[in-house]
């Protein structure tokens, strides 16, 4: 696979995780991060955004043409996907508190979104 097919089907799993477990909106990584942001944390967003960045760059400019470091970009969206999943995962997996905040704090921001 080469580095542009990676970086574009990484970006889209976790833009659709995103959008569809926590109702992210935007036309792409970095502005659904965005408007999530305020449920992340603060390292998992940096790493969300790596991604997004890396993923530009390899689209929009045309003297990028292979990512820099593709380990620790593969890296990044692993632990970025793995953090995600864990936050939805069964109660018993991550502890009922942290999984219904997540359930009040999502539909709490659909509430917002609809007032």
């Amino acid at each position: 696979m080469s580095d542009i097919e990676l970086a574009i089907t990484r970006t889209k799993s976790l833009e659709s995780f995103l959008e569809q477990a926590l109702g992210a909106t935007g036309k792409g990584l970095h502005e659904k991060v965005s408007s999530v942001q305020d449920r992340l944390q603060p390292a998992l967003v940096k790493k969300l955004r790596f991604i997004a960045t890396v993923r530009n760059k390899l689209v929009h400019e045309a003297s990028y043409q292979q990512i820099d470091d593709r380990a620790a970009f593969v890296r990044a969206c692993d632990d970025a996907d793995a953090e995600l999943k864990s936050m939805f995962a069964p109660v018993g997996q991550s502890g009922c508190f942290k999984y219904i905040m997540i359930v009040v704090g999502t539909a709490l921001a659909a509430w917002r979104a609809m007032a």
